[in-house]
């Protein structure tokens, strides 16, 4: 059998106050949902091990505050991170125009090196919808990014983007390790080739 190899990946979440981010961590993380509102102080750090393929990926996840006044404390969180998930509320425009300011950040600081994911969240108000879906998803591939619509509350669509932002850190590594090698001459091979070429030999 293949080795699962161990991977650890930060991210970091990003977004105004009150949008969803606490309660999009902790329906991820723990399963849980608190109807009253969680204010985060600078930041909260909380970690989960998932199975992506064949791999096991442990996720140090950040969850940062949101208000104003702790902006100036983000590039400390998000410096190292290997992904980041932007929150907005589908109700409100202002949050939605926020996280396209953390966008241009991220990408000045970081270039390419973060998966980027945009969660519009509280689609459980679907009726109060301020923000278009087709609006979002168009901004989100114009700056790389993958759009989903979640509900912390009803726990829709959260699972599927840290899957999918961690299956994109994960092959963004591979690509790297892979470029890495070839500019220095040497080959990747990876456990599945190892046992084949070990299986003609028997």
């Amino acid at each position: 059998m293949s080795s699962k190899l161990h991977n650890q990946f930060k991210i970091v979440l990003l977004g105004e106050g009150c949008v969803g981010k606490t309660s999009c961590v902790l329906r991820y993380v723990q399963n849980d949902f608190n109807n009253r509102h969680l204010s985060t102080l600078q930041a909260s750090f909380l970690r989960k091990t998932v199975q992506v393929g064949n791999e096991s990926v442990n996720l140090a996840i950040w969850d940062t505050a949101g208000q104003e006044r702790f902006h100036a404390l983000g590039p400390i969180y998000y410096r190292d991170s290997d992904g980041a998930v932007l929150v907005y509320d589908i109700t409100d425009e202002d949050s939605f125009q926020k996280v396209q300011n953390w966008v241009k950040e991220l990408r000045k600081m970081l270039g390419n090196d973060i998966c980027l994911a945009l969660a519009g969240n509280k689609i459980d108000l679907e009726n109060k919808r301020i923000i278009g879906k087709h609006q979002a998803e168009n901004y989100a591939r114009s700056v790389g990014a993958k759009h989903f619509n979640t509900s912390a509350k009803q726990n829709k669509g959260i699972e599927e983007m840290f899957h999918c932002l961690a299956e994109d850190i994960l092959a963004k590594k591979s690509r790297d390790l892979k470029t890495a090698g070839r500019s220095t001459g040497i080959s990747i091979i990876d456990d599945s080739q190892v046992e084949k070429k070990s299986g003609c030999c028997q």
